[in-house]
Parts: structure tokens; sequence; C-alpha cells
């Protein structure tokens, strides 16, 4: 089996995994400078914005530019956009800002992304919600790019490594944010990890990144015995002084117990493991959650200002079920701690 170290060029099998919206640069390049895999997610990007992004990246080491592959049933704006609107329109009001007008689109087209990222030209692309297409996956090979698919069960790996991926990261039902399932709906597919990695090892032949419930060097380890390549681990890095998640946000990863974290589309219209707080409770209950992305696009409107504001109750607290283990304040303090649990080469 392929080195995972040596196929995307780094000193250690750790990744950081992509926040969509919570990405740093000061996170990202923290990793990559220890000698992980830093990744940064572009979920919203447009070209300009991605560029911008990849020149503040560059020098640290070898980078993950990760994206949100389009699975079909995706809304764009239209007339119903009011209607969505007005059913949030406490937390619009709450904010003091008025329910936003329909925008021309609400997330920029993936051509445009991926324009900008052959520009950038990062060590690696990930992507999620799917396999990229043939002609995706040639062209960052032609580029020397590798590329990274995500699965959350086996069938999904499978289809992966016949799309061509190089590796394959086997996420668990533990894991923080959207599930991102792809083959069949994600509340059929929460699969915990001491399950999937075995058996994503034993159905590939290419390398098994592990991602989900990974805090420690136990995990690390565990991982490891589960037959991974290396490990992804996002909720301990994203209560670092170095992520972009603010205060409230750290208190709420730090406070959060193992059964605390719930699975909601409140927030965006896709499944995605979070804290619960007083916005994900009330969406819930009035019913009215809008498809994806038109809900992720309206809520973002409240919780960018309540982000500022430091207002948890109105953020999405993404955070994964080993969230208590989340005990360190520094990136370099999370990577030596994981880095312990990687088995020694004979």
């Amino acid at each position: 089996m392929t080195d995972l170290c040596a196929l995307l060029g780094i000193r250690h099998p750790i990744v950081l995994a992509p926040f969509g919206g919570l990405s740093s640069v000061a996170l990202t390049t923290a990793v990559s400078a220890a000698g992980g895999l830093g990744s940064y997610g572009l979920y919203g990007y447009d070209a300009d914005r991605i560029c911008t992004t990849a020149a503040a990246l560059r020098g640290s080491g070898p980078y993950a530019l990760n994206i949100w592959l389009p699975t079909g049933d995706e809304v764009i704006p239209g007339p119903e956009h009011d209607t969505y609107a007005a059913a949030l329109a406490d937390f619009f009001a709450e904010v003091g800002i008025e329910p936003p007008a329909r925008p021309e689109r609400y997330l920029p087209p993936l051509d445009e992304q991926l324009d900008a990222i052959w520009e950038a030209a990062p060590a690696v692309l990930s992507v999620v919600f799917g396999v990229p297409s043939a002609g995706i996956v040639e062209e960052a090979h032609r580029r020397g790019i590798r590329v990274l698919g995500t699965a959350t069960t086996v069938a999904e790996a499978v289809a992966l490594e016949a799309g061509g991926v190089d590796a394959v990261v086997a996420t668990g039902a533990e894991a923080a944010g959207h599930r991102v399932s792809f083959l069949k709906p994600a509340e059929a597919s929460l699969v915990g990890l001491v399950s999937l990695v075995p058996q994503v090892a034993d159905a590939v032949s290419i390398p098994v990144i592990a991602a989900g419930g990974i805090g420690d060097r136990r995990g690390v380890a565990a991982a490891f015995a589960l037959g991974a390549s290396g490990v992804q681990v996002g909720t301990s890095f994203l209560a670092t002084a170095e992520s972009a998640a603010n205060d409230a946000h750290r208190a709420a990863i730090r406070s959060t117990s193992a059964d605390g974290s719930v699975l909601t589309r409140a927030m965006s219209g896709r499944l995605a493991r979070g804290a619960r707080n007083r916005a994900v409770t009330a969406i819930e209950e009035s019913g009215a959650i809008a498809p994806f992305p038109a809900q992720n696009w309206l809520t973002g409107r409240f919780r960018a200002v309540a982000g500022k504001r430091g207002l948890g109750e109105l953020q999405s607290l993404w955070l994964g079920q080993s969230a208590p283990l989340a005990r360190w304040d520094a990136a370099a303090e999370v990577f030596a701690e994981l880095l312990a649990g990687v088995p020694a080469v004979d």
C-alpha cells in the first residue's frame, strides 16, 4: 500500500479537518508547518477569495483545499426565498438586521472554484459529498495535485477508489459538522469509526485516513490499529487559539458532553453535528427548514453577526462527540499530542 506521507508530501500522517466557514490561515499553516497536512475549507468562496486565501497559505508546507461537490438537489434563489426568510425573521430582528433580499446565487459555481484552485496549485484537493468527476481527477493529477475523497460508508469508499482518488477519508458518525454522505441519505449512513475504518481498509487498496472522534493520542493509536494510514482531526484543533472559532464556540466545545451533541438540519438544511443551542431548538420546533443551500445562506446572515458579538445561542456550534478531549489551547500542543499516538516506524 502507498505510504500516506510520501503520497501527500508530509512528514507526519496527521491531517487537519477542513472547516467550511471556520477555516483560518493561521491554523492551516500551523499544521502544515508542523509536518502534517493543513486543510482549508472553501465552502462559499468565490474565485477571488480562493486566490487570496491560497496566496496567504503558501510557504508553510503542503496544504489541502477542500470543496463541496454538488449533489444535484441544491436549490437556487427563487420566489420561495422570501418565505424561507420570513420563517427566520425573529433571528434577524434579534441581531438588528433586515431579512436579506434574494441574492443572485447562494453558492459560487463549482467550475469557478476549480479554476481558482488550479491556479493556486495546492498539494492536495479534498472533496466531500461525492465522487469527483474523471475530468477533475485527471486535471488535478496533470498538475501534480493529489485528490482525497470522503466516505461515510464502505460503499462510498469503494466508489471513491473507482473514481480515481488517491486516498479516502473514512469519517465516522462521531465527527463534527456535516455528514457528507452521498450514496444514501445521511440518516441511513451513520456508521461509527470503529466499525467503519477496518471495513474500509479491507475494501480498498488506497490509503485510509480515519476521521471522527479522534481527539488525542489514544484515538490516533486506535485508528492505526484499525487499519488507517493516517488521521484527520477537527474538534481538538477547532478549540485552539489559531482557529476561526470565537470564544463562545470554544466554550461550547469544552462544555458539551459526548452525548450532548446533536445531528440537525436546522442551520444549513443538511444533517450536521454540533451543540444544541436556542437557534437549533427553535428552528427544529418551527419545522420551517429550507432546503440546502438556502437555509445555510439565510442563517449565515444572522450567524455572522452573532459570531462577531459572541452570541453562542445564535451560531452554528459545530463539534464532535470527542469534544471533551479538546484540552489544548494551541495548535502545536494538539499536534504534539496526536503525534504521540502515531506508531513508531520500524
